[in-house]
């Protein structure tokens, strides 16, 4: 009986995934076993952490707004001045507030006195 040679579909598969884990630490990244748990986990990870990113900057741009309103010459507190912003109909989002905050403090006490008026 002749010697039937396995095909090359498993090992291109098994390429393929040490591709991925190239980039990992000792038997991560060359096992075929645990290669493919850590593919797992990095994936789950990954999906994650992009839900915890988008609250986690929503947080740090509120924390900014809320700093500098507080700071000089605004008597709102956060809630109040986004309650404003709406009423107003001043449509500006809290990253776009953050970064006026930070770079250009007199605009948003331009746009905050125009919300008192």
């Amino acid at each position: 009986m002749t010697r039937i040679k396995r095909g090359y579909i498993a090992r291109r598969r098994r390429t393929k995934i040490r591709l991925f884990a190239s980039t990992f630490r000792g038997a991560h990244s060359r096992l075929t076993r645990t290669i493919t748990q850590q593919k797992i986990r990095a994936l789950v990870s990954a999906h994650r952490d992009r839900g915890r990113q988008k609250r986690d900057f929503r947080r740090l741009w509120i924390t900014r707004i809320n700093a500098v309103i507080r700071d000089n010459k605004v008597y709102f507190s956060y809630s109040k001045l986004i309650k404003n912003l709406y009423k107003k109909q001043l449509l500006l989002n809290r990253k776009i507030l953050a970064q006026i905050a930070i770079l250009n403090k007199s605009c948003l006490y331009m746009i905050s006195n125009e919300i008192i008026k």
